[in-house]
């Protein structure tokens, strides 16, 4: 139906944006603030580079979101609580990232606060830069489990119900577990992150996209994978019974 292929076409458009703009290029920018020594010296001279990031981060992570909106419709026929769960997954990897966003935007503000009072008061500021970086850190590793569940519900929805190819669902679910495992769950467990074990999952959205794009989901196999529920059950043996 046109429909489902335009439909299938803005999700695939959605998840290329989503990949820029919400998984690359603000980590990208970011890089110098987060991974220098003191940001408290580095962040007041990257303070535009740090907004244009963090604007990108607002409009990246609310993308899952408006996937999961406009799958809503289809995916709630094969599996409602599964559709639902991906929705709230989504709005939840928006808030935690609108939180992170918040820190980042704070350790500029202390880094130009910082570069202000010259030499006064400057132990006070490196126990605020402390404070306010391991405030930034553990609201982006909750940000990262959050969106790294959804994508990873996503694609399982995808591989379970035959939507796409299950070799194209089965890349990003092993592109998912390894950002999971890899970055998430070592970050939790006070480990660096392994990054190589999570670089299958850009691949795999940019495979998935461009499916989406060309072919779109493949919605036929409804009939035959939903399980009538036990009150259509009932309905119908009630409805067998001779009045």
């Amino acid at each position: 139906m046109p429909s489902q292929q335009s439909t299938s076409r803005l999700m695939g458009a959605m998840l290329l944006l989503h990949l820029t703009a919400g998984l690359i290029l603000p980590f990208v920018l970011l890089r110098p603030l987060v991974s220098a020594q003191n940001f408290l010296l580095e962040g007041a001279t990257i303070s535009g580079q740090v907004t244009t990031a963090v604007l990108m981060l607002f409009v990246g992570s609310a993308l899952p979101t408006a996937i999961s909106c406009i799958a809503l419709r289809p995916f709630r026929v094969y599996n409602s609580a599964a559709a639902y769960w991906l929705l709230a997954l989504a709005v939840a990897s928006f808030v935690l990232q609108a939180a992170d966003n918040a820190h980042l935007l704070s350790m500029v503000t202390l880094s130009k606060a910082y570069a202000g009072a010259g030499a006064a008061n400057t132990q006070a500021f490196q126990a605020a830069g402390v404070a306010v970086g391991a405030l930034r850190k553990w609201s982006h590793y909750s940000f990262l489990l959050a969106v790294g569940c959804w994508i990873l519900l996503f694609y399982g929805f995808l591989y379970r119900f035959r939507l796409v190819p299950r070799w194209l669902a089965a890349f990003g679910l092993v592109g998912a577990a390894g950002q999971i495992a890899g970055v998430t769950l070592r970050g939790f467990l006070g480990y660096p992150p392994e990054s190589r074990l999570a670089m299958p999952l850009a691949p795999a959205y940019v495979a998935l996209a461009l499916w989406l794009i060309a072919k779109g989901l493949d919605l036929r196999h409804h009939a035959t994978d939903l399980q009538p529920s036990p009150d259509a059950t009932a309905l119908g043996a009630s409805s067998d019974r001779p009045l």
